[in-house]
């Protein structure tokens, strides 16, 4: 047991660390300033409203803080604004302000809320709330738990989300490393996600959890919480297990990997937002209802095991191995008529407003799209898991045809490595008759047994019935010609 190494909790007091029944509470000595008097006046009013809280145990930890929003005022033992200007990121529009007309607590919930004004040009003008606990609470490894309830309308974006204390220890976003507990876009509240941004280049893992039967987050409280250990990460909402990773990375790009299980090994903080548009969600428009433009909290714990085994290794990644014919994609020939929305081999996807059916048939792939939607990947057919190997040379090819001419794109991309484009997008020009489209690429970045084969038919007119073949990617030795399309037989 001599090379086994613990890590003990990080508690400061251990008399709050026992107490099931706590808040934020700082102490403080008698020579404090004005300013500390009334921010421990602010933790002693919090901390006796929430008396009669009663925070749960969790076998196996033991609670680190807690914030059950129970005071009148923003807890300032555990948490501070966070104000920003619009465009800070992810060009949000919003301006996180320190107003308590955006940041406040009522009947026992924080609340982060949106508005919408006019600036001085009588442009829309938003703002909104966004606090973190950053050298307040920052502790390394343990259980996050949250309670909430999000908002619905189109561009709106609640967060619980988790950054190092010390962004330039291994360098800034994404080396730094990025813990996503929960994100829901507003106009689809039905589905949550968790994700984990490393890096450099970056990479990102997401897991998705969609409620059925007309439930979605904004009509009920949640709760959703996260796992942190040495090596791996655990997501959960509402108590079920929906996202594990355990396979990060940090590097300078162009250097080697930082020793496992970097960057997640030093002190993140929680923070809570309400963003208003942004690349992800898009922007609002007309049908979102400022009025009801709200991200409550119910409480937020965390929890924290006496002890963490610190001796971990990275676990060496399974790349999944070519078929006897040497095609790195399975069912390519359409042999099998499988089904389309699980995880194995072939995908049939909807996003953003498209529509349309898929099936195999006959050894031939049909989709039938009924609406283009807003984007590229509105209606879109993937195969995961594909193992690429940095110097290899490959090739792509398959037969397309369609009901109508049609234009659309296909691409090999890197859904756990930042989104790259190991083949960039190529457009396709698919008519009525079969042909055969050849395309070859050189794997130049690092190992990854995740590329991923995509045909992206949404956004463009017109609608169409299209039908895909002997599809196949195979490593070769040299190149023959970068594209090729002749009429198949």
């Amino acid at each position: 047991m001599s090379n086994l190494r613990k890590i003990l909790s990080l508690s400061l007091c251990s008399a709050l660390i026992l107490t099931m029944l706590s808040g934020c509470t700082d102490k403080k000595t008698d020579n404090s300033s004005s300013a500390e008097n009334s921010q421990a006046d602010t933790a002693a009013e919090n901390s006796a409203a929430e008396e009669n809280t009663e925070v749960p145990e969790l076998e196996g930890y033991t609670l680190l803080w807690n914030d059950e929003f129970s005071g009148d005022k923003l807890d300032t033992t555990c948490w501070t604004y966070d104000p920003h200007e619009p465009g800070w990121t992810n060009s949000e529009l919003q301006e996180y302000t320190t107003s308590e007309e955006n940041v406040f607590t009522k009947d026992g919930k924080l609340h982060l809320k949106a508005i919408k004004t006019k600036d001085e040009n009588g442009n829309d003008y938003y703002t909104s709330g966004k606090i973190k606990g950053q050298n307040l609470k920052d502790f390394m490894y343990g259980k996050v738990v949250a309670s909430a309830k999000v908002p619905e309308g189109q561009g709106l974006w609640p967060a619980i989300w988790m950054m190092p204390t010390d962004e330039q220890f291994y360098g800034q976003w994404p080396k730094c490393g990025e813990i996503d507990i929960m994100e829901v876009l507003g106009n689809q509240t039905d589905t949550a996600y968790g994700t984990v941004h490393y890096g450099e280049p970056h990479a990102e893992q997401q897991g998705t959890y969609v409620l059925e039967g007309g439930d979605t987050f904004a009509s009920d409280f949640h709760e959703y919480s996260v796992e942190w250990e040495p090596g791996e990460m655990r997501w959960y909402i509402d108590g079920n297990l929906y996202h594990t990773v355990n396979d990060w990375f940090t590097a300078v790009d162009g250097e080697d990997d930082k020793p496992y299980p970097a960057p997640f090994n030093q002190t993140f903080f929680v923070q809570l937002n309400l963003a208003v548009g942004g690349t992800w969600p898009g922007n609002p428009d007309e049908t979102t209802d400022f009025e009801n433009a709200e991200f409550l909290v119910d409480y937020v714990r965390v929890y924290q095991k006496p002890e963490y085994d610190t001796n971990v290794t990275k676990p060496e990644p399974h790349f999944r191995e070519p078929l006897e014919d040497g095609n790195l994609i399975y069912n390519g020939d359409f042999a099998d008529a499988e089904a389309l929305d699980d995880e194995e081999n072939w995908r049939f996807l909807l996003f953003a407003d498209g529509d349309g059916t898929a099936q195999i048939k006959d050894g031939v792939l049909e989709v039938s799209e009924t609406a283009k939607g807003t984007e590229e990947y509105s209606v879109q057919i993937i195969q995961a898991e594909i193992p690429l190997h940095k110097g290899n040379k490959y090739r792509v090819s398959f037969d397309a045809k369609s009901s109508v001419d049609k234009k659309i794109f296909m691409c090999i991309s890197a859904p756990t490595a930042g989104w790259v484009r190991y083949l960039p997008e190529r457009f396709i020009r698919m008519t009525p008759e079969w042909q055969t489209f050849t395309y070859e690429f050189e794997m130049t970045r690092k190992d990854d047994p995740n590329g991923r084969l995509e045909f992206n038919m949404g956004k463009r007119m017109p609608l169409a019935d299209m039908s895909f073949r002997n599809v196949r990617i195979e490593q070769i030795e040299d190149f023959t010609g970068d594209c090729e399309v002749v009429e198949a037989e």
